[in-house]
């Protein structure tokens, strides 16, 4: 008989595996590939959610190895920007390539109605060839002098998002940093050969190996796991997994949830007893926890989901979301979504002391 998760047992596993039950004195490479990647939209997030994560954590760190080319912030899972390491992103971008490109050219089928986006490319690949870093804007002024009818914005959205791998350069995702988006191509900025195309859904049907394919299915479980493959999908936005899934299949075992959805986990993956305590954490906007699953309800309220994609900061209490959070350096605002107990207020009220200390780089964040 297949042994039920309930939505606490689910959460403290998640928690565990998202370094929310307990920090890591992991480093920040190895904790952000074990993540699988953050999201990454708003620059400075990235370092509200390892603070959260890691064992003393220093923003600097994080800041050189953007810098050195060891971690890179790319258009990826979902077509956001992520922050993963090089080889994440070397291995993982072809894979995701059909998608980035399906969805951009969706959003945009009116303004490129007409245009071929293979020309498009080609035409960008050689603009881009000189490694000189370029704007969004750059990039859609120049190609709007070939392509004179889409505004200029959306050549260069069409470009840098979707049909051809580029990076988003440092200063941007840096500590404290309001620099702009430049970009570069994935390959000049990394110094590799250009990395090769999706693998294309026929031979995934036809039953070829897919290797990353595989590899991301491991990676997810060990983030996010117990999951479902609707799960895996919310999180990286891939139709063609099922078949890595089936592959992968009599590696994993097998539970059932409470709403009888079956749900897929690795042997050897952490899963802490449902009553095992789970501290304050302030999480950033869009953060991986929240946005990494199609049923959500392990951690957030369905009340409450509409928070997840509206760029709310967010706090756990218990392990679950009950309250949001603004501030800067020096002040934090909390706003609950239900009552505090005299305990739970407490220490919501510690944590968000130490939050405005990392984030008035006072005290570099050590928790």
């Amino acid at each position: 008989m297949t042994t039920r998760l309930d939505a606490r047992a689910l959460n403290r596993a998640t928690l565990a595996r998202q370094f929310l039950l307990e920090r890591t004195g992991a480093t920040v490479l190895s904790t952000v590939a074990r993540l699988g990647g953050l999201q990454a939209q708003e620059p400075q997030e990235p370092f509200i959610g390892l603070w959260s994560r890691v064992n003393g954590f220093d923003p600097e760190e994080l800041s050189r190895l953007i810098e050195q080319r060891i971690l890179v912030r790319l258009h990826l899972m979902r077509r956001t920007v992520h922050l993963v390491s090089a080889d994440d992103a070397w291995n993982w971008r072809p894979r995701h390539h059909t998608l980035l490109r399906q969805r951009t050219l969706g959003t945009y089928r009116r303004e490129l109605t007409g245009l071929d986006p293979d020309d498009l490319a080609a035409r960008a690949q050689a603009l881009m060839a000189d490694g000189r870093a370029r704007s969004l804007g750059d990039v859609g002024r120049a190609l709007a002098e070939h392509w004179p009818g889409p505004a200029p914005r959306v050549l260069g959205e069409a470009v840098v998002a979707a049909l051809v791998p580029t990076v988003q350069l440092p200063p941007r995702g840096t500590w404290r940093s309001t620099a702009g988006a430049l970009y570069l191509p994935l390959s000049t900025w990394l110094g590799r050969p250009a990395p090769p195309g999706a693998t294309p859904e026929v031979s995934l049907a036809a039953g070829h190996a897919d290797p990353v394919g595989e590899d991301l299915v491991r990676r997810y479980l060990r983030a996010f796991g117990p999951a479902a493959s609707a799960d895996l999908r919310a999180w990286c936005g891939l139709a063609g997994l099922p078949h890595a899934v089936k592959a992968v299949r009599d590696e994993l075992i097998s539970f059932r949830d409470h709403r009888g959805r079956e749900l897929l986990d690795l042997p050897d993956a952490p899963r802490p007893e449902p009553d095992t305590p789970a501290p304050v954490r302030f999480l950033p906007a869009f953060d991986n926890v929240i946005l990494g699953y199609h049923d959500r309800s392990r951690i957030i309220d369905d009340s409450h989901r509409g928070l997840s994609v509206a760029g709310e900061r967010l706090v756990l209490v218990d392990g679950r979301v009950a309250a949001t959070w603004t501030g800067t350096a020096g002040t934090i605002t909390v706003a609950p979504l239900r009552d505090f107990t005299r305990a739970e207020h407490t220490a919501v009220a510690q944590e968000a002391e130490r939050l405005a200390a990392f984030l008035s780089d006072t005290a570099r964040g050590r928790p």
